[in-house]
């Protein structure tokens, strides 16, 4: 089965390198220290201290697993070629509610960059898959758990 290509931003890359070489080189040390201080306490059938640290040791080599799966089958997005007439994965968006009068901006990004409270909208979210592909001036109804959303593109850009 062919694995899912992840595209990310230079930025985006960039943050998931670092964590993953954080958890490398120091947080792996770090758990490798726990089971060796725990075994240290003696036997181990019955040292909970010792399991506790095997357990996040194996927690934290799932998420390095994960990480480098994700790092290995992603593509990082050229913005020069990301055409700004229409809305797509890095447009930044600049909505305005029909339903509040209120005005956002959102970058649409992918699902591993996305974070509401810096404006970053995952791809795959109602409002993102609506809006893509639209152009500035168009309406676009989004429906989402409260109900229905009219949004106006005021503006595109990257």
């Amino acid at each position: 089965m062919a694995k899912e290509i992840i595209y990310l931003t230079a930025e985006g890359y960039k943050k998931l390198k670092d964590e993953l070489d954080h958890m490398r080189s120091v947080e792996r040390p770090a758990a490798a220290a726990a089971i060796a201080e725990a075994r240290d306490k003696g036997d181990l059938s019955e040292n909970a201290e010792y399991d506790a640290a095997r357990e996040a040791q194996g927690l934290l080599e799932m998420r390095i697993a994960k990480l480098e799966d994700t790092l290995a089958n992603s593509r990082i997005i050229d913005e020069s070629k990301i055409d700004k007439s229409k809305v797509q994965i890095l447009s930044k968006v600049t909505l305005l509610n029909h339903n509040n009068g209120k005005e956002v901006t959102y970058t649409i990004v992918s699902e591993n960059e996305a974070n509401l409270r810096e404006g970053k909208l995952a791809i795959g979210t109602p409002i993102a898959k609506a809006l893509l592909g639209k152009k500035a001036g168009e309406v676009v109804e989004v429906t989402v758990p409260a109900g229905v959303i009219k949004f106006e593109i005021k503006e595109i850009s990257i």
